[in-house]
């Protein structure tokens, strides 16, 4: 039977961290890790791996600050200030609300005005200005591709090089030019300026047209709204930094999105989804990824080792559709990897199965994606820009010594 990888024992935690086990006692006792009887065996304790590199990583910024810099860039320790969202204990909050409580009833414009710190008298009233583009560019954008995400991107060039108004980069402007970057996205998503909520302009042309189906939608949008300093967010930060309109730093997190290792996973995991077929097939399937040496897109999330909640979440949406085919092949695949490589699934899986049990467009879990997640961009932007600090880690260089390079071909 594999190993579960989010554990160690205490004799691999202490040699993590370098110290003996009467230290790593120590540091449980204290408070700064913590353990739980092993399965099977009470008289041992596990550890969660997890914690033992986060302890490890505090240690080497004591010892060798700028390695532990660098580090900081990948999963590492916190390395911007940030009031918005918080990964904390396996849970997800949006400026200290539950993201999973929010998503029972809140659309993704109430969270977007969250997530901006929105106050009155702009409360309410925000999300009714009218699309920056004419009807007749919305067509024409609508034509040219059938790439939705290159619709958005395509429609966020043109409109933000006509919204003047959006260089204004004072906090209540970037509030409404986001609003307006809400109505663009969702009316070149959806073909129509209807003036309504995201997901209720979703609902009216993604089959099948119901309410349960948009209140499906509106959940999702609310899990994807942000989630700390990710790659995208990460992207459009950069660019706000820089002075960037708020339409650059959304364009800029969109591309970053588009990834294979970012949104674009969900692509990976539709892809997984159809070579398995069916659900009597979905062991052999993650076995053979596994022997092949390849990685089984859609499950584990370093940030989550007990489980993504945002996943859990959609999962149980899923169940709840009644589709009993397609909702067998999701628990199937669900199981195998719980099996096999001890990995809960992840936003990226959880998407997928509720596009697939919903019967949504093959596109629609990096669309739920994309459209969310600007709520978090446009945050970050505002922040970026209230900081008024450009963002520019310095290269820890590692090509030749000075002077001692020759050019190609020469010596």
């Amino acid at each position: 039977m594999a190993t579960d990888r989010r554990y160690l024992t205490a004799k691999q935690a202490a040699d993590a961290l370098g110290v003996t086990l009467a230290t790593l006692y120590a540091y449980k006792s204290r408070g700064q890790l913590q353990s739980e009887p092993a399965p099977g065996r009470p008289r041992e304790h596990r550890y969660y791996r997890e914690d033992i590199e986060r302890l490890r990583e505090r240690k080497e910024t004591r010892r060798d600050p700028a390695k532990a810099a660098a580090r900081g860039l990948h999963w590492g320790s916190p390395v911007l200030p940030s009031g918005i969202t918080l990964i904390h204990d396996g849970k997800l909050y949006y400026r200290g609300r539950d993201a999973l409580k929010l998503a029972e009833s809140a659309t993704l414009e109430q969270v977007a005005e969250l997530l901006w710190a929105v106050e009155a008298p702009e409360l309410g009233g925000l999300f009714d200005q009218p699309c920056a583009l004419s009807r007749q560019q919305v067509a024409h954008i609508r034509m040219c591709t059938k790439d939705p995400m290159v619709k958005m991107q395509m429609a966020l060039s043109l409109a933000g090089a006509m919204d003047l108004a959006s260089y204004d980069l004072r906090p209540a402007a970037v509030r409404q030019a986001g609003a307006r970057i809400f109505r663009l996205l969702a009316t070149v998503v959806a073909g129509r300026d209807s003036r309504v909520p995201v997901h209720l302009a979703l609902e009216a042309v993604w089959p099948p047209k119901k309410a349960a189906v948009g209140e499906v939608i509106r959940m999702a949008l609310v899990l994807c709204a942000d989630h700390e300093l990710n790659v995208s967010a990460f992207a459009a930060r950069c660019t706000a930094s820089a002075g960037a309109s708020p339409y650059d730093a959304v364009s800029a997190a969109m591309a970053a999105l588009k990834g294979s290792r970012h949104g674009g996973e969900t692509w990976r995991v539709s892809a997984l989804f159809a070579e398995t077929g069916t659900p009597g097939r979905a062991r052999n399937m993650v076995a053979n990824r596994l022997r092949r040496g390849e990685r089984l897109p859609g499950f584990g999330h370093p940030l989550y080792p007990a489980g993504d909640p945002r996943a859990a979440m959609l999962m149980r949406l899923a169940e709840a559709s009644g589709n009993r085919k397609e909702w067998a092949l999701v628990r199937a695949l669900a199981r195998a990897a719980r099996e096999l490589l001890h990995d809960p699934p992840n936003l990226d899986f959880g998407l997928v199965a509720l596009a697939r049990t919903y019967r949504l467009p093959a596109h629609a879990p990096i669309v739920l994606f994309a459209l969310g997640r600007t709520a978090g961009w446009i945050a970050h932007a505002i922040e970026q820009y209230g900081s008024g600090e450009l963002i520019r880690p310095r290269a820890n260089y590692t090509g030749p010594d000075p002077e001692a390079a020759t050019l190609p071909g020469r010596s």
